[in-house]
Parts: structure tokens; C-alpha cells; sequence
């Protein structure tokens, strides 16, 4: 199951650093963590479904080189992001 547009757009709408921003870290990040949570989630009933587990190990280290790349080129906007996530402490 794909991430229904009006969940997208509510993503989007979030983290954007601009009005007509759609592809920021942040936006990226934040949408990918959505996917990431729900495959978690479908793992949860699934076990055997490996297709998708190849999938999510994909996004998750997407997910890590966009936080590396964030945390690297502004400190302030990674702390924001993770924090806003949830994704540490």
C-alpha cells in the first residue's frame, strides 16, 4: 500500500522550508520515515515477505545519508528535523 496523497500532502505541508518546496531533506526525511513506520508495521504480520524487507533496508540507509547530509551542511535544521521525528531520544 502506497502512502495515500492526502497523507503526503500532509507531510509536505509540515516540514516544507518554503511554499513550494517538495524536495527538501526534511520533506524527503519525513517522508520516508512514514514509509519505514508502516513497513515496520506490515512486518509485523508479515515475516516472510523478504521482497519488501529489501525495500525497507533501501530507505532506511536513504533515510541515514539524508540525515548525514543534513546534519553536515546545518546543524540547527538536523537537531529540528530529528526532534521533530522523533527519531532520537
Amino acid at each position: 500500500m502506497a502512502i495515500l496523497t492526502e497523507r503526503t500532502a500532509e507531510l509536505v505541508q509540515k516540514y516544507r522550508t518554503h511554499e513550494n518546496d517538495t524536495g527538501s531533506p526534511e520533506v524527503q526525511i519525513a517522508l520516508l520515515t512514514d514509509r519505514i513506520t508502516y513497513l515496520t508495521e506490515h512486518f509485523k504480520t508479515h515475516e516472510k515477505d523478504h521482497h519488501s524487507r529489501r525495500g525497507l533496508l533501501r530507505m532506511v540507509s536513504k533515510r541515514r545519508g539524508l540525515l548525514a547530509y543534513l546534519k553536515r551542511t546545518s546543524l540547527e535544521r538536523y537537531r529540528k528535523t530529528v526532534t521533530a521525528l522523533g527519531l532520537r531520544k
